[in-house]
């Protein structure tokens, strides 16, 4: 059985600069990073350049993603979140391409590294604060002060929230980083019982019709996967942007 766990290694392919003893190298993660931006690019960029009032296929995918991203930030941060719209809607369409070209064979999952998720669960933990403390000042602190409760627990409630803040940044990268991981590790091994079972002759063969249909069910599951976790991602990170908005309400 081929190694599961050998997809995600980050490979050196191109030799970018050397500084000192350290050597720059594009590697396999930032090449996958570039195509999901790309393809972000070409989405957005290519399809509305030439817009018109009957829209395409193309051009219809762009606006629904837009609107999509607009109503999530409105339902959740109302008008005001509107203008982290560009981190926002960046945030899901890179996460949700990274995830859907990972799915691809011989590709790389960009998401599927913890360092990539936390960097973006970081950005959105530090947006928050930044905004929170230069819009309110210290009356940013009110969101760690729950409304209506008494005076001989607060303390530990206060504790509480701080807790649940700090480990935001925690939940926020995990969940993507296990989810595409978990699922890619499951194709990869029954991908692999369909190779070896394939080898063993007509008895193989038959044998391998189970494996490959759950291959088959396993992608349509993270292909489905992917569109979810994106969209858990950025509506969290709509939750917490609600926050810096609004703190103690």
């Amino acid at each position: 059985m081929a190694d599961p766990i050998h997809q995600f290694e980050i490979v050196n392919l191109v030799p970018l600069a050397k500084i000192g003893s350290t050597e720059l190298h594009l590697t396999n993660s930032a090449l996958f990073m570039i195509v999901a931006v790309a393809i972000t690019g070409v989405l957005m960029l290519g399809t509305t350049a030439g817009r018109q009032l009957v829209p395409g296929r193309l051009q219809s995918m762009a606006e629904v993603t837009y609107e999509f991203v607009a109503d999530m930030i409105r339902s959740t941060a109302g008008e005001q979140g509107m203008r982290f719209f560009p981190l926002v809607f960046s945030l899901f369409t890179f996460i949700l391409f990274a995830n859907l070209v990972g799915i691809v064979p011989y590709t790389f999952t960009v998401t599927s590294h913890i360092v990539v998720t936390a960097s973006l669960a970081l950005l959105v933990f530090l947006t928050v604060i930044v905004y929170g403390l230069y819009s309110h000042g210290l009356g940013f602190f009110r969101l760690f002060v729950p409304h209506g409760i008494p005076g001989y627990i607060l303390p530990f409630v206060v504790l509480i929230e701080i807790v649940s803040f700090l480990s935001r940044p925690i939940s926020h990268s995990v969940r993507l980083f296990a989810n595409m991981l978990a699922g890619h590790i499951t194709l990869k091994v029954f991908a692999s019982f369909v190779a070896g079972l394939g080898t063993l002759g007509a008895v193989g063969w038959a044998g391998a019709s189970l494996p490959l249909i759950m291959v088959v069910a396993i992608t349509a599951l993270e292909i489905l996967v992917a569109f979810l976790q994106a969209y858990v991602f950025t509506l969290l990170t709509c939750i917490y942007l609600n926050d810096a908005l609004h703190p103690g309400h």
